[in-house]
């Protein structure tokens, strides 16, 4: 089902408001600045398949940008290929800074600072994946984000001309069948990425153990509340065997157990960071995402960040909003 986002009938005066809450809601939050006053036409339709969420604009020039307070409030890690519809656009992001001609593929990772700008109304179909499904290692993505892929260069041609057709059709898909082309889409990429980072390319077993490896992320994801989720409750869900899951993890240079408590922490981390839940005690907070100590959450979030729970509040609150500084 599309969920439809649109300004048309928002008094002008509370277009912008409107447009940046409902993108900070269907994508990530970000500062959204139309480049000329009065009214503000924008509209979207998001499509969910499989792991993939699938998000059509058109909207009046902007500038919008992504600060590092918004990546420690906000709960989605995502890696985002754009394609450009319509007038061009920049994308600025480690460093680089890439002109996104009609046509062209753009990566760029919402857990670092970035921005778009747009000097015309514009177009573009932004195609998000959870950062853990190309399965590339932090310096591997840096080094995709803000370089344009054009329409014409052979492998980026087929991948370009697969998500048009997928995000066209996105609505006619049944759940089973979107899931399967979500993670053709998601092979795709991937082996646009090796080629562009000049890796080896992935063999049907890699690719298969990434899509299960994907599917226990976010399973693990889905159910950090539950005090009981363990090795075992994940292998079972997933009809594998405990050995077979521990073998995933230690590809990734980790184990079970601490990837669970890793993502615990991170949503914790990101929970005390929000001005929303300012009033809410700390252990409740981590009792929502699983912890059932205080002492043992507190003695893991200081281990992991060097500073206890509640003085990261205090310095999540009172930080100076550093824009888009690296």
């Amino acid at each position: 089902m599309a969920h439809v986002v649109t300004t048309a009938s928002v008094p002008v005066g509370q277009q912008v408001t409107y447009w940046q809450e409902a993108m900070t809601r269907t994508c990530v939050p970000m500062h959204i600045s139309p480049t000329v006053d009065g009214p503000f036409r924008a509209w979207s339709t998001t499509h969910q398949l499989g792991c993939l969420q699938i998000t059509t604009v058109e909207a009046d020039a902007v500038h919008a940008h992504r600060t590092r307070r918004q990546i420690a409030q906000g709960n989605r890690d995502t890696i985002n290929i754009s394609l450009q519809k319509g007038s061009s656009g920049l994308v600025v992001q480690d460093g680089r800074e890439a002109l996104m001609a009609p046509g062209d593929l753009t990566f760029y990772d919402t857990t670092r600072p970035y921005s778009l700008r747009f000097a015309e109304p514009y177009g573009l179909q932004v195609f998000a994946l959870p950062r853990q499904a190309l399965g590339l290692p932090e310096e591997e993505v840096r080094r995709l984000t803000a370089v344009a892929m054009r329409p014409d260069e052979g492998l980026a041609a087929l991948v370009a001309s697969f998500l048009v057709r997928l995000a066209s059709d996105a609505a006619d898909y049944l759940p089973q069948t979107g899931d399967v082309l979500a993670r053709n889409a998601v092979d795709l990429l991937t082996t646009l990425a090796a080629e562009r980072l000049g890796r080896g390319l992935a063999t049907g077993d890699d690719s298969a153990t990434t899509a299960l490896r994907l599917r226990v992320h976010a399973f693990i994801d889905r159910h950090l509340s539950d005090p009981d989720l363990s090795p075992g409750t994940v292998a079972t869900a997933h009809h594998v065997s405990v050995r077979y899951l521990h073998y995933l993890f230690q590809e990734q240079g980790t184990t079970v157990s601490r990837w669970i408590r890793h993502r615990r922490l991170e949503a914790c981390r990101r929970e005390l960071a929000r001005r929303a839940t300012g009033g809410v005690a700390v252990a409740a907070v981590a009792q929502r995402f699983g912890f059932t100590s205080p002492a043992h959450f507190s003695r893991v979030f200081r281990a992991a960040y060097g500073m206890s729970p509640r003085e990261w509040r205090a310095v999540a609150a009172g930080a100076p909003d550093p824009g888009q500084a690296d």
